[in-house]
């Protein structure tokens, strides 16, 4: 595709992580110049480890990514969970379920996968991309898109991307109120970066569950000095939350007290972190992902939450896909929207689904509970049930993935 009938079409994209950055780099290689807002005043550093397998890996090299994810590759090596004294349970390396298990083969930091994204932006080119600002009023017609900023100025364009995550105001705003498309799946996740403890074992994703109902585990950091902690907290909803990041650090200082293992080392962490990350775990599930003019992009439209294992598959799945419908169809907003639902839905309704016993099973309440989780993890790594577990990993892999290659224009 040339990109001579493309160049003026007026994209605005809502949030600057993977989804945002992945659709506008892809838009950017078929002619289409956007702008990003992201209400960030910089990057974000740091955040989970994400991974790409399947559809996703073949996305990120038709992307030309690869390069760049090589060089922010974790060297994780499976996942190890521990007692309250540190000794050893189970033991599952990657190459147990062939790259597709809890860890596959190829991770990186989600902070470290947008850098590359960036990258490739500035490389390609670059945007306008706008940190620390957001939209605050949209109204839309025919012809367009009418959108307010944070800063006071007002600007019209063709078509606004939500990507802006879970909380989406862009969705509040165009779609309904939150509590209409989002389930509580039963708890909270956080995560930071801290100091590597001596005596954890480098390299391996090691967990522990305490009693309780809380789940806690250490990640292992591009820098072998720091590690990734990770806490999930399984409890009832509480909207006293949101942003309240002392109520939230209380909350984890409780669930981990007198917990074992390394309990107390990240809770002591934890206030020194400067990327520390809160949030409910939810599902948002809707009848449509566009309205008009305005479409959604990642969890701001289908969250599967981290419980499903695929949020980064589905942000850059569908950014590829809705670039890609954009650019086929351009100059025809209502049908490109349509198709990229058309074509996603398949993908995102797998992706969404939870592994079996869902948050319980990763944060069982007794020590009985604990003791026949681990028993059953240990009976799903044998030889007889691997061909169950295979069929529950690789449920993604059998989408059949668009090509839209013809329509990038050669940089």
């Amino acid at each position: 595709m040339s990109s001579n009938h493309s160049t003026a079409t007026r994209i605005l994209i809502a949030g600057g992580g993977i989804g945002g950055n992945a659709v506008a780099l892809q838009l950017l290689r078929a002619g289409i110049r956007a702008t990003v807002v992201e209400r960030a005043e910089a990057p974000r550093p740091g955040g989970q480890a994400v991974d790409l397998r399947g559809p996703s890996c073949e996305v990120a090299e038709r992307m030309g990514l690869m390069p760049g994810i090589r060089k922010y590759q974790l060297d994780e090596r499976g996942m190890k969970f521990v007692d309250a004294a540190g000794r050893e349970v189970l033991r599952m390396p990657t190459e147990m379920f062939d790259g597709k298990g809890g860890v596959a083969e190829i991770e990186l930091t989600r902070g470290d996968f947008n850098q590359v994204l960036l990258d490739a932006l500035a490389e390609a080119g670059g945007v306008d991309y706008r940190y620390g600002e957001w939209i605050t009023d949209i109204q839309q017609d025919e012809t367009g898109v009418d959108v307010t900023f944070a800063a006071g100025s007002a600007q019209r364009f063709d078509l606004v991307i939500g990507a802006d995550g879970l909380h989406s105001g862009t969705r509040r705003m165009v779609f309904g109120p939150t509590e209409q498309f989002s389930t509580y799946l039963g708890g909270y996740m956080s995560f930071f970066t801290m100091p590597s403890p001596e005596d954890v074992e480098n390299n391996w994703f090691t967990l522990h569950s305490l009693v309780g109902a809380t789940n806690i585990g250490l990640r292992p950091d591009l820098d072998p000095a720091t590690a990734k902690a990770l806490v999930t907290i399984r409890t009832d909803a509480d909207p006293a939350l949101r942003r309240d990041v002392s109520a939230q650090q209380e909350l984890i200082r409780q669930r981990l007290a007198g917990g074992g293992w390394e309990a107390a080392t990240i809770t002591d962490a934890m206030s020194a972190a400067t990327d520390f990350y809160f949030d409910e775990l939810a599902r948002i599930d809707m009848p449509t992902w566009s309205k008009g003019r305005v479409v959604l992009l990642g969890d701001a439209g289908y969250c599967g939450s981290p419980l499903s294992g695929n949020g980064t598959a589905m942000a850059l799945i569908g950014a590829y896909v809705l670039a890609g419908e954009i650019a086929a169809h351009a100059g025809d907003p209502e049908q490109a929207l349509a198709r990229y639902e058309e074509v996603l839905r398949p993908f995102v309704a797998k992706a969404q689904e939870l592994q079996p016993g869902g948050l319980k099973a990763i944060t069982p309440k007794t020590a009985f509970a604990i003791r026949a989780g681990q028993t059953v993890s240990k009976l799903m790594t044998s030889k007889v049930m691997k061909p169950v577990m295979m069929k529950m990993l690789t449920k993604t892999e059998s989408y059949d993935l668009p090509d839209y290659s013809a329509q990038t224009v050669s940089q």
